[in-house]
């Protein structure tokens, strides 16, 4: 634990002197804001532990509360970047109501994002969004990817085919666009839960579906910048990251249809985005293609956050459990059972990208 403290305190210090150096940077992040719901059921959804009268008791007072800590989160970004987000992805919110909301908030009316959404299967009714900025963000295509056991590799599935036509996950949200002039594509993810270490073949599927897409989109579109973002409920360096999405520790290893890992490095230096159990995870990653990560001169690419990593871990000590059981870890919501007014059990992610 004091290893990785002092990694993190090394990181911000870093961080705070490199974002200086970028005055034309985009930033572009990821962030699961732990069950963003509104207090009011939605048909279909098991969202009952989420009203008034469910298991978290959950008030129009709460959700307010809720909303203006994750917009209060949002803002610390901006003040401490010195700029909006371009692009925001966003993991567990239930429906455009909530998104509606957060975008509101008045901590971050003044970004005037849009968003970008659909209903997934999920049962709990959590879906991934895209916050985006209009002045800067130029949207041109937005769909889904859902999830399939339709494998051409021959990932071979623990689940039998009848508890696969049963299985529903969250969707894969695509956004295409233009970005400062470019072209541009967004993956947001949130890849199927593990129990103890079960499932990695469901994430590996996840990822054989996000990169074939992937190949076919930088096929139609030629020198197209691409970001994959979510919470994979992986590490970096596990199978369905570095084999089946081919995440790249570095830039120089990577060949055509590779991915370029900025957060495989950190996690093996000692960072986190999330803990469990006493082990810390960086399941909150954020990869670029090839055209984003070793572009023609003068054009968008990622930038260093230090002298040797390209990825942001936004945890100041507002965002960490001060004392008690679960004491440096994210401030979450509830803890116990009980509600603690706090804001995420996961930090938030994110890179810089310019000219």
């Amino acid at each position: 634990m004091k290893r990785f403290l002092l990694a993190l305190s090394v990181l911000a210090l870093l961080s705070a002197c490199s974002i200086r150096t970028y005055d034309d940077a985009y930033v572009i992040g990821f962030y699961n804001v732990e069950n963003l719901f509104d207090t009011e059921h939605d048909r279909g959804k098991s969202d009952q532990a989420f009203l008034p009268d469910g298991e978290n008791n959950w008030t129009p007072d709460k959700y307010e509360r809720k909303l203006s800590n994750i917009a209060s989160v949002i803002r610390a970004m901006a003040e401490e970047n010195g700029r909006w987000h371009s692009l925001l992805g966003l993991a567990e919110v239930e429906n455009d109501r909530v998104l509606e909301d957060l975008a509101a908030r008045e901590e971050i009316a003044e970004a005037g994002y849009r968003f970008v959404h659909f209903e997934s299967p999920d049962v709990r009714g959590i879906d991934c969004a895209l916050f985006y900025r209009p002045d800067q963000f130029k949207v041109l295509e937005t769909r889904t990817l859902p999830y399939d056991f339709n494998t051409k590799s021959g990932i071979v599935f623990e689940k039998t085919p009848e508890e696969q036509r049963a299985f529903k996950t969250r969707d894969v949200l695509f956004v295409r666009g233009e970005l400062d002039g470019e072209p541009f594509a967004v993956y947001v993810c949130h890849w199927p839960s593990r129990t103890g270490e079960k499932g990695s073949d469901l994430r590996c599927r996840a990822a054989e579906i996000v990169r074939d897409d992937i190949l076919a989109v930088e096929q139609a579109w030629p020198g197209i910048k691409v970001v994959v973002m979510g919470d994979m409920n992986d590490n970096p360096e596990d199978e369905c990251m570095a084999v089946w999405l081919h995440g790249r520790e570095t830039i120089e290893e990577m060949e055509e249809g590779d991915l370029f890992s900025p957060f495989l490095r950190m996690h093996k230096d000692g960072f986190g985005s999330e803990e469990y159990h006493g082990e810390w995870n960086i399941f909150d990653c954020i990869f670029v293609n090839g055209a984003l990560a070793a572009p023609e001169d003068g054009s968008l690419r990622i930038r260093k956050s230090d002298l040797t990593h390209y990825g942001y871990i936004f945890n100041p000590p507002f965002l960490v459990q001060q004392e008690g059981r679960y004491a440096g870890t994210p401030l979450r919501t509830f803890s116990g059972g009980q509600f603690i007014n706090g804001y995420s059990d996961h930090y938030p992610t994110y890179i810089l990208i310019s000219r």
